[in-house]
């Protein structure tokens, strides 16, 4: 089955804002919360997706995943020269569609969209204490970069060296 990655739109908040509070929902019932709802419903999501940061992974014509997709991260990475990098956030999967084709495909977009505006990184972070997760963005390919305490949160950095484009 083919997965498309597109924009998402205004008129896709909700549904971005729904792919979000069902991961987050899920991840709650297995006792290790992630965002709270107020972080990720539609008001609270509504600017970032109107300023095209937001992303959506189709199956078969459905939304099945979404990506925030940013250019600059002085929260997460304030040190480090923002114009070599993008930085992603917000990964999550509809529970139908788990199982690493999504969450793979939308990584994969990502590099390649880091590698077709010439920046050298692609670099997230995740809660340290979450092993699981670390392992599926090694796997990956990312190398951990680093542990940083951001504001109540002790998180692992992490970045993929983006291949030189051959001309």
């Amino acid at each position: 089955m083919y997965i498309s990655i597109r924009q998402a739109t205004r008129q896709d908040t909700v549904i971005v804002s729904d792919i979000l509070l069902e991961a987050a929902l899920w991840l709650q019932q297995r006792g290790v919360p992630l965002w709270r709802d107020s972080e990720i419903s539609p008001e609270s999501i509504s600017e970032d997706v109107g300023n095209g940061l937001f992303f959506i992974a189709e199956w078969a014509g459905e939304p099945a995943g979404t990506i925030k997709f940013q250019l600059e991260d002085l929260l997460f990475w304030p040190e480090i020269c923002q114009e070599e990098s993008a930085f992603v956030h917000r990964l999550a999967v509809r529970r139908r569609y788990s199982g690493g084709k999504v969450s793979s495909a939308l990584l994969t977009w990502a590099v390649e969209h880091t590698q077709t505006l010439g920046r050298h990184y692609l670099r997230l972070d995740c809660e340290a204490s979450r092993s699981r997760l670390r392992t599926i963005y090694e796997s990956f390919g990312f190398r951990h970069h680093s542990d940083r305490q951001v504001g109540t949160c002790f998180v692992s950095r992490y970045e993929y060296e983006i291949p030189a484009q051959v001309s």
